[in-house]
């Protein structure tokens, strides 16, 4: 997950890389298919906080010490970590913002178009629990977002929201659709205010009035290192990162948030998908057998709601695959999670031919392209000329 592994990459690039030089460019993909990551990061230049921040707030800003060799990341609101230390950072793949060097790094990858999410800012942004702080790190990103990956039909920056001050985010929701992005991004977690209360509801209705899909990256806005120590890294990545998903879908479908909005399109990012079958089936049947408790009483079943607007993202996960006549194709989308290692990239292609063997054409097209192209609005046959 990229806010568990901030700047880290894979493979290494050599001293001298040259990206217009470094290979013939592989276009192949499994199946022929137009492959659309619905999870991939740009590394964003730190500095660009404490330059586009107000005088007043950039000794806050987040920022990279040198210590003992390595690269550290301060942030307010979360405990310093180490990045990669600086000579390995020299030749590493870490999700460059120059568009020439995306696309020939995702192209190797087979992947014809991408979402892109930052990297520090997925925590950095959501991490203080200063509304003026947040909402001043969101701008700084989008503005920065819309310079250099806006207007690219083969990109789509998401636009980032911060979710303190409802107010506040209603404001940058209709910044964010005016600068032209066509997602937004919330913190996965808000500490003060979970997503099943209803003060949210001047937001759902201002982000349906856009039109825009709203993102929930797995990690952010919270600490995302729930436990330390021996197995500290796999439980903090499936019980942490990605029990994000269930918890967002199942608060903003059991709590009633989609009933009230139909319009609303919510997408969970970098959480895997088999939890899909379980939350469905099981919010179903208790909603059912709690009905007297239960409140507020929904037009239709948890799973419904879920089916008909949400979706989940994933990199490798071939349970969520196989449960698809279960949660619906049209939950389903991928991403290789470009370039972090957690993700598929840059061997997509054979991560792909194994969990989706078998697969039908149609649903496999769905999952890696079609679905995408519906919620985000990606020309396909633009992506296919």
């Amino acid at each position: 997950m990229g806010s568990l592994s901030i700047d880290s990459a894979r493979p290494m690039r050599p001293h001298g890389y040259d990206a217009e030089k470094e290979f013939d460019v592989r276009t192949d993909t499994y199946r022929g298919a137009t492959f659309i990551s619905t999870d991939a990061h740009v590394t964003e230049p730190i500095e660009l906080y404490s330059e586009r921040l107000d005088a007043d707030l950039r000794h806050r800003a987040p920022h990279i010490d040198t210590r003992n060799g390595w690269r550290v990341l301060v942030v307010e609101g979360l405990s310093s970590r180490k990045l990669m230390s600086a000579g390995e950072r020299e030749v590493a793949v870490v999700g460059d913002w120059d568009i020439a060097t995306r696309l020939r790094d995702q192209e190797r990858d087979g992947v014809s178009a991408e979402v892109v999410f930052p990297t520090f800012a997925l925590q950095a942004c959501f991490s203080s629990d200063d509304p003026t702080l947040q909402l001043a790190l969101c701008r700084a990103y989008n503005d920065w977002a819309t310079e250099v990956l806006g207007g690219h039909h083969r990109i789509l920056p998401v636009g980032l929201v911060p979710a303190i001050d409802i107010e506040e985010a209603i404001r940058e929701v209709q910044h964010v659709a005016e600068a032209g992005f066509r997602a937004l991004f919330l913190p996965a977690r808000v500490p003060s205010r979970p997503y099943n209360d209803g003060a949210y509801d001047p937001l759902w209705a201002a982000i349906t009035e856009t039109g825009l899909p709203v993102t929930f990256h797995s990690g952010t806005g919270y600490e995302p290192r729930v436990v330390r120590g021996p197995g500290g890294a796999v439980i903090n990545y499936i019980l942490g990162a990605q029990l994000d998903g269930p918890m967002v879908l199942l608060s903003l479908a059991a709590g009633g948030a989609m009933d009230r909005f139909p319009e609303l399109q919510v997408v969970t990012v970098e959480t895997g998908a088999s939890w899909l079958g379980w939350i469905m089936t099981q919010a179903d049947r208790i909603y059912e057998d709690h009905s007297m408790y239960a409140q507020p009483k929904l037009s239709l079943k948890p799973s419904e709601l879920i089916q008909r607007q949400a979706r989940a993202t994933f990199m490798f996960d071939p349970v969520a695959v196989n449960n698809r006549a279960v949660t619906g194709i049209s939950t389903l989308m991928w991403g290789n999670d470009y370039p972090h290692p957690e993700g598929t990239w840059p061997e997509s292609r054979s991560a792909c031919e194994e969990q989706f063997a078998g697969v039908s054409d149609e649903d496999f097209n769905a999952i890696v392209n079609g679905n995408a192209a519906a919620v985000f609005g990606f020309d396909l046959a633009a992506l296919q000329a």
